[in-house]
């Protein structure tokens, strides 16, 4: 196994020259990629390189709120640095008669008209699970980016998940984790940004803590372990005080990339946790 040396303007090009190949094998000169722009760094950084492979022409940037999204100012900033073409669509309605058709069916307990109700529609969301509240407005989002493609047509949805997500599972199956193509998920979140500081993206972008923008805590938080252990067992085998707790959460969530086996950009780099 060779020395970890991350070379970011070697691996920048063969990131965007494997772009430019898979969409020239999947695609044409004038297909389009779809990127869901969440204001952080894995979407800013695809988005970026896909303006570097392909041209802002073909890049089109989605914000996806779900009501209220107080960092959305961060995803503008993204979309009008890279000058691409963008639309926002609030996913709030879908979401909430997901919500309510549920009451209807009785899958939850509560009365569905109550999600009409402003005094009563926190507690309709109270009635549903922290996966299905977590995972379903990823789903979605997933949805309206096949969505616009399928409206648009001639499109192709890019995957943002980064390596150090996918080994521990944060991702969402058939969320965020779906996709045509995954130019970074075999490069970590310190990679990551890395390619993002090369790009000259701005720096509130790239290093912005990761969070899901809904429960209020970090990912890091969530998880009780650093992205930068995880990245230091992933690429140097080092183990820190939460590595048997890293490798747990390997082993338990392995499955998803294995299902979910898109098509990706694999660095020549070493990799200690095999996926």
């Amino acid at each position: 196994m060779s020395e970890y040396n991350f070379d970011v303007a070697k691996i920048t090009n063969e990131v965007v020259e494997w772009i430019q190949k898979w969409i020239s094998e999947n695609g044409n000169e004038l297909t389009k990629v779809i990127v869901g722009v969440s204001g952080g760094k894995d979407s800013s950084v695809v988005s970026a390189l896909m303006v570097k492979a392909l041209g802002k022409e073909r890049v089109i940037g989605v914000m996806m709120p779900n009501g209220e999204q107080k960092d959305i100012s961060d995803s503008q900033t993204l979309v009008s640095h890279l000058g691409i073409k963008n639309y926002t669509v609030n996913i709030a309605q879908a979401y909430e008669g997901l919500q309510s058709a549920f009451a209807v069916a009785g899958v939850v307990d509560t009365d569905e008209n109550a999600l009409f109700d402003e005094n009563h529609a926190k507690l309709l969301n109270d009635s549903f699970s922290s996966v299905f509240r977590t995972n379903t407005p990823a789903r979605l989002r997933m949805a309206t980016l096949y969505g616009i493609g399928a409206q648009i047509g001639n499109c192709r949805v890019a995957n943002t998940c980064n390596l150090s997500e996918d080994l521990v599972g944060y991702s969402t199956f058939y969320g965020d984790a779906a996709g045509d193509f995954a130019p970074i998920n075999k490069l970590t979140t310190e990679e990551v940004v890395a390619i993002g500081d090369y790009l000259g993206l701005p720096s509130s972008l790239t290093h912005k803590a990761p969070s899901d923008g809904m429960c209020g805590k970090t990912d890091e938080d969530n998880l009780g372990f650093t992205y930068h252990e995880v990245n230091e067992l992933a690429r140097k085998n080092v183990k820190g005080e939460n590595a048997e707790k890293i490798i747990a959460k390997y082993k338990a969530n392995l499955f998803k990339v294995k299902i979910i086996a898109l098509p990706c950009y694999r660095p020549n780099l070493p990799l200690f946790l095999e996926i």
